[in-house]
């Protein structure tokens, strides 16, 4: 009989803590496997969970912008610079520039962009000039290298060769060999990335749990008979009093709390040591800042009391720039040909852009000083020797 009678609850406490597996919400990061080609969803979310890397794209879509464009007859200057800067773009847009940087912002992130040009019912004008989602289309090549199809899928989900190629515009960003198509400028980033994530999250959960202060009251029952009996009781009253303490603190007024017995209260976290984040925080940040090519400060991160844009940094990131606006040249060559000859005048176009300045103006007003006494120091000489 006494071997199965259930044994008499001595009134001890049995805590059950859940815990959350702590992931943080970009999940497709810890499961990307590198293929050498990256999905458009998995460089969409580094943008979105990382601000710097979305900060330093579009950064570079602002530096690129300012084409020029300039036609041999001047009868179609006048037209095609008014077309330039009123062209619709969609969704409230107007500008070849409007369209330029939603197009280039496509490029860098997804690695490849895709464009329509879009001709009026006439088909004597462009009418307005749209920016396609890459997810939207495949690329095929035909017999040769050069010959390329841009495919989509029609009403009924099947993918076709889409009609009128000669409008749609197609550039990917720094194409290789085992990737004709282009490569994302975040390419490189989706390892780096998950580790700042889960560093991050874990930031955040430590001070969720140490910073939102919690308490264990324990309270030890004496060896007489009547403390072990009342063990549960006394529990169960000190957590009411416990809790009804906590609670009149929170609509703003004091309770004291008192307690029989031997009770101890200590603060939950409070000995722990958070692991310090700021070094490796850091090196993740150089390796993501540097695959974009701007310096740390413009993205306003302050490694440095002393930094500024030395001549040597603004040199590379120009030369950064004028690459990605190479392969920008052709997109507009082709959107101003197009409509040079809808209205009859001639095709040949010239693009240029606007001079990439990212100097001190005080810098510049300095050098320009500098060439006028050097230019005034010159004609002092001519002057004596005449």
């Amino acid at each position: 009989m006494g071997l199965f009678q259930k044994k008499r609850d001595a009134g001890g406490g049995v805590a059950v803590q859940i815990r959350e597996g702590g992931r943080h919400p970009f999940g497709v990061l810890d499961g990307y496997v590198p293929l050498g080609r990256g999905e458009t969803a998995l460089y969409r979310s580094i943008r979105e969970a990382v601000p710097i890397v979305d900060a330093a794209i579009w950064k570079l879509v602002r530096l690129c912008g300012g084409a020029i464009v300039t036609c041999r007859d001047r009868r179609g200057q006048e037209g095609l610079d008014w077309f330039l800067g009123h062209v619709n773009t969609g969704r409230g847009q107007r500008g070849l520039q409007s369209f330029l940087d939603c197009y280039l912002d496509s490029m860098l992130t997804c690695g490849r962009a895709v464009g329509e040009i879009v001709p009026d019912r006439r088909r004597r004008d462009i009418a307005a000039l749209l920016c396609g989602n890459v997810d939207d289309i495949e690329v095929r090549e035909g017999d040769n290298p050069l010959d390329f199809a841009i495919w989509g899928r029609d009403e009924n989900g099947t993918l076709r060769q889409l009609p009128r190629q000669d409008l749609l515009l197609f550039t990917p960003f720094q194409p290789e060999t085992d990737a004709p198509y282009g490569v994302s400028l975040l390419r490189s980033m989706p390892f780096l990335t998950g580790i700042l994530l889960k560093i991050y999250q874990a930031v955040g959960m430590n001070w969720e749990r140490m910073g939102n202060v919690r308490f264990a009251v324990v309270y030890k029952p004496g060896e007489g008979l009547m403390d072990q009996s009342t063990a549960r009781e006394r529990g169960e009253q000190i957590a009411r009093e416990w809790s009804a303490a906590m609670q009149a603190g929170k609509e703003g007024s004091v309770r004291d709390f008192v307690a029989v017995g031997d009770v101890d209260i200590k603060v939950i976290g409070a000995d722990n040591q958070v692991l310090d984040s700021e070094v490796p925080v850091r090196q993740i940040l150089e390796q993501l800042v540097a695959r974009t090519g701007i310096p740390p400060f413009l993205l306003g991160l302050s490694w440095s009391s002393t930094e500024r844009m030395s001549t040597q940094q603004a040199d590379m990131m120009t030369s950064e720039i004028t690459a990605i606006r190479r392969s920008l040249t052709p997109v507009v060559e082709r959107i101003c040909e197009l409509w040079l000859r809808l209205h009859g005048y001639g095709s040949q176009v010239d693009v240029d852009w606007a001079d990439i300045n990212l100097q001190d103006l005080v810098e510049e007003a300095r050098a320009e000083l500098y060439r006028e006494q050097a230019e005034g120091l010159r004609q002092e000489r001519e002057g004596g020797k005449s």
